[in-house]
């Protein structure tokens, strides 16, 4: 006995390249740094003064000689959940906690140039569901995690503009796992086993698909101030390009307790009943079965990021306004190729996404002893189109509140602390995959996501 296409569930490794932890449009994050969340993000035009402008804003100078560093993470925690148009129940998701870590060092000489070096994470997810979730055999599980590292140099053009920027290397962990319905594989007659009489959604099996890649790229900045209390930036962060040529497909038998019933066409004329059908499956998971350990190669692009803004400080108030841009048109499509038994189920997915823009506004007001307050709100817009809106990412318009401050230890140390909350509208989506271009929203999306989140983020600053 062979499924034909007993793989082509797997070809959604490719969408792990959709899900978000929350934190900004798709996949993106924008938890960097406790003092530019509390901002609204709102941290290009007019910089924290800490060692998060080598991301934010790589050209923008220290504002004091000698040494300063930034280290700490973001605690994100998401709830959402699923209602399906048919019986109106509602499925909750199972997002664990994120804790998404941040450090930055620099060094300002006493001339005019600076230089140090920045871990970040621009790109991230954690999307996941329980086992009664009907949409798990799009995703019950998904993680993205992709961590960059850029040496940065910064260069005082005068006395009021500088530049700087330098290479980013990038290194992607993705894990999915998902089930497999025995309704949608192709028995040897050529049939699928739904139309067979097996019940839609019966799962048989589940898989776990891993893989890591490396990418390179460069993150480039300007600041300048036009008065004293005026003042602008502009940073560009490239794309990156993860290929993933060597991802693990591994695959897990699961009990279904059906039998074969006398007439069954799976049965040899004149078989007798009965016949366990995890025991005619069991073929498939060793030998030539295509339910075998393989790789898979497939490609997953960070887009090109803009951001711009200004700032005006008086009497220790500063409030800032950015203008985001992120490329996610680059997210199109996703081409999927099998190196086992499911090579001829080889295939691009269509994603379609669309650039998407933000407004981020922030207020802060510094004190002299160091202390300060803040507080910020930000707009995004969803990139994922209405017929994209999947378990992988349910994606949506969303708004920030953030509120934050920085407690002042001494002269040389301080704490930033921030706290965001993400609103959205709830938006209409699918559970199952779309397997042709003239497939719409319409004829697809069969109930309504809900999504909330919280943001917690400490970091510890220094200056020697």
């Amino acid at each position: 006995m062979t499924l034909h296409r007993a793989s082509r569930f797997a070809v959604t490794l490719a969408l792990l390249g959709g899900p978000a932890v929350a934190g900004a449009q798709a996949f993106g994050l924008n938890e960097i740094g406790s003092c530019a969340i509390g901002r609204g993000f709102a941290n290009t035009g007019a910089p924290c003064q800490d060692a998060s402008t080598i991301y934010w804003n790589p050209g923008a100078m220290p504002a004091t000689h000698g040494w300063s560093a930034l280290a700490g993470a973001a605690v994100i925690k998401i709830d959402g959940d699923f209602t399906r148009d048919t019986s109106f129940q509602k499925f909750d998701a199972n997002v664990p906690t994120a804790i998404v870590p941040h450090a930055f060092v620099n060094y300002r000489t006493s001339h005019r140039l600076a230089f140090g070096a920045g871990l970040y994470v621009p790109y991230g997810l954690t999307s996941q569901w329980h086992n009664n979730f009907p949409g798990r055999f799009s995703a019950q599980k998904a993680s993205l995690t992709s961590i960059y590292v850029q040496p940065n140099v910064a260069f005082q053009l005068n006395d009021n503009w500088s530049v700087g920027g330098g290479p980013v290397i990038g290194r992607s962990n993705v894990e999915l796992i998902q089930g497999i319905d025995l309704a949608t594989q192709h028995a040897p007659n050529g049939a699928t086993f739904g139309q067979l009489g097996f019940p839609l959604r019966t799962e048989f099996a589940s898989v776990q698909l891993k893989g890591s890649a490396m990418a390179y790229g460069v993150n480039v900045g300007i600041y300048g101030r036009i008065t004293p209390a005026f003042q602008v930036g502009a940073r560009y962060l490239s794309a990156l390009d993860f290929k993933y040529d060597d991802a693990d497909a591994t695959f897990t038998p699961v009990n279904t307790g059906l039998t074969l019933s006398a007439n069954s066409p799976l049965l040899p004329p004149g078989g007798q009943g009965g016949v366990p059908v995890d025991a005619l499956l069991a073929g498939q998971f060793s030998g030539t079965g295509a339910l075998v350990s393989q790789k898979v190669h497939t490609r997953i692009k960070h887009p090109a990021q803009f951001q711009a803004g200004f700032g005006y400080t008086y009497m220790g108030t500063t409030l800032s306004a950015d203008y985001a841009w992120v490329g996610w048109q680059s997210f199109d499509s996703l081409p999927v190729q099998f190196q086992g038994p499911a090579s001829a189920s080889s295939r691009s997915l269509l994603e379609q996404y669309k650039n998407t823009n933000s407004v981020r506004l922030g207020l802060e007001h510094r004190y002299f002893n160091g202390h300060a307050l803040r507080a910020g709100f930000a707009m995004a817009q969803a990139a994922a189109p209405d017929v994209t809106v999947t378990p992988l990412l349910p994606e949506m318009d969303r708004e920030y509140g953030t509120l934050g401050g920085t407690f002042a230890i001494d002269r040389n140390f301080s704490v930033d602390g921030a706290f965001a909350h993400i609103f959205t509208p709830g938006r209409r989506g699918r559970i199952d995959e779309r397997t042709s271009p003239s497939q719409t929203a319409a004829q697809l999306n069969s109930g309504a996501y809900t999504l909330r989140a919280n943001i917690f983020s400490l970091s510890l600053r220094a200056s020697l």
